[in-house]
């Protein structure tokens, strides 16, 4: 990738001072926003499970795959906040949603913080990182739809493979390295569970007993199979949309070669307003997802004030107004257009997003 002119020191203290003041999370927000994204995941998941009305049962599955998709995102949050600053979020975020999805925190923690390491975000190191713009069309349209299979990659992973590693050791170093992370690098190798943490194991445990029991009801058919399909589809959906957002949170042009700190911040993507519809497509801070790279630590419910200061603060020829795209679909035509014009890349197989 070429070099550009580094000016992305000066640009981060100059985000760090205009922002200083924003960087403390507010625990009420984080929990509200929780409550009331799980009430309406698991309110409009009743509903198109048991409504006699087809348009009823549509926009409340629509609401439900929504809702998901934004309490599921708080997993990135957990990622960058202490227990301190949110006292309970963990565990209750992992109650209302980790554990019932078979995601848990464990996936993410530990993981996501890679993506952020400067000697390797975009290399082969990087688990959130994919040459894309190098890929085929048609792999990079696998890349889109494999996320549909997540909820059967889960249940798997709950219902099988973890009883499993219990009694084979070989299977059990496999879903701690292998298995137990959020990526889309097929390829990246955990390095910290050997000494897997307490709240890791115990998460581990209730997704697998959590899984059992879904199943148990189901096949004693406590549990209607209308629920089961309903709940895939939503969760399948939910996922499908996060990795077309992932597909334009960055330009994926890096070839595995060590980025600049301004190659890394121009290979991020802003979609900030007037684009309105990024709230849902790119929930919990997501459409700023240039900025967060800039500032890490920016909890979610500040990125928006944080962005309105640096682009009315900062220059015009700033790097920073330079990783703006208007919305979703410009964007994924863009990518789609650099695709279809550069040589492809050997691909290193879709893999589900986080």
């Amino acid at each position: 990738m070429a070099k550009t002119a580094s000016d992305s020191v000066s640009l981060t203290r100059q985000a760090y001072a205009l922002t200083d003041d924003l960087m403390t999370p507010n625990a009420a927000v984080y929990w509200v926003d929780l409550l009331i994204s799980a009430a309406l995941m698991w309110g409009g998941f009743l509903l198109a499970a048991t409504t006699s009305s087809l348009p009823v049962g549509l926009v409340a599955g629509l609401i439900s795959v929504l809702a998901l998709y934004r309490a599921l995102s708080f997993i990135h949050e957990l990622t960058h906040i202490r227990d301190d600053e949110a006292p309970g979020f963990r565990v209750g975020w992992n109650v209302l949603v980790g554990v019932p999805l078979m995601t848990p925190s464990l996936m993410y923690e530990g993981v996501h913080n890679v993506h952020h390491v400067k000697d390797r975000f975009g290399t082969a190191l990087d688990p959130e990182y994919l040459p894309l713009s190098r890929y085929t069309p048609l792999s990079l349209a696998g890349f889109l739809f494999v996320a549909l299979l997540a909820p059967i990659g889960v249940l798997i992973r709950s219902a099988i493979v973890i009883p499993l590693s219990f009694l084979v050791p070989p299977l059990r170093r496999v879903l701690k390295q292998r298995l137990s992370a959020l990526v889309i690098n097929p390829d990246f190798v955990r390095e910290d569970m050997a000494k897997m943490r307490p709240a890791w194991l115990v998460q581990d445990i209730a997704c697998w007993l959590w899984s059992w029991g879904l199943i148990a009801a189901t096949v004693a058919g406590v549990l209607p199979i209308r629920f089961v399909l309903t709940g895939l589809a939503i969760f399948s959906l939910a996922t499908f949309v996060n990795q077309a957002r992932t597909l334009v949170a960055h330009h994926w042009d890096n070839d595995g070669g060590k980025m600049s700190l301004d190659e890394q911040f121009l290979d991020s993507v802003n979609v900030p307003p007037p684009n309105l519809a990024s709230e849902l497509w790119a929930p919990v801070g997501l459409r700023y997802h240039a900025l967060h790279h800039l500032l890490p630590k920016l909890p979610y419910h500040n990125l928006g004030k944080a962005h309105a200061r640096l682009a009315q603060a900062l220059a015009p020829d700033s790097l920073y107004h330079r990783a703006s795209q208007k919305g979703l679909f410009e964007a994924l035509t863009a990518l789609f257009r650099r695709v279809a014009q550069k040589p492809a890349v050997v691909s290193r197989g879709p893999s589900a997003a986080e």
